[in-house]
């Protein structure tokens, strides 16, 4: 399993892909979309049959391919057009073969800002921890 960091943006190419495709050819699908091939961000590509997935990213000094073939089972496809936005969990799920659409997530709750004054006015009688710091 690849290592991928939660902050990740993750496309899904929603139409099969002939995997004899490589650098080039997967670059200009990118670019054909309008999306920027050297953000760093992870290009999914599953293949016709559903047996493979390739992924295209941009790491310092150049493009990476990372390509897994299943023994047996597909890749769930999510439908759609295009390149579909997705999370790094939902691409996990991929890759081990699940379907993200039928995985039900606890809600979680988040701070509706992540500015200060308004975690402070949400959080009364919060004080600093003495080694917190801000930066300016």
């Amino acid at each position: 399993m690849m290592s991928v960091s939660e902050g990740v943006k993750v496309y899904l190419f929603a139409e099969p892909v002939d995997m004899r495709k490589g650098f080039d050819g997967l670059s200009t699908l990118v670019r054909e979309r309008g999306l920027s091939l050297f953000s760093g961000d992870l290009f999914v590509f599953i293949s016709r049959r559903g047996d493979r997935v390739k992924i295209l990213t941009w790491e310092r000094g150049g493009l990476v391919l990372w390509y897994k073939r299943l023994e047996r089972g597909t890749f769930k496809r999510i439908s759609g057009t295009g390149a579909l936005q997705i999370d790094v969990w939902g691409l996990r799920l991929i890759l081990e073969g699940l379907d993200p659409r039928e995985i039900k997530r606890p809600a979680r709750w988040s701070p509706k800002s992540l500015d200060m004054s308004s975690q402070q006015a949400q959080f009364q009688g919060y004080e600093r921890h003495p080694y917190e710091h801000r930066v300016r």
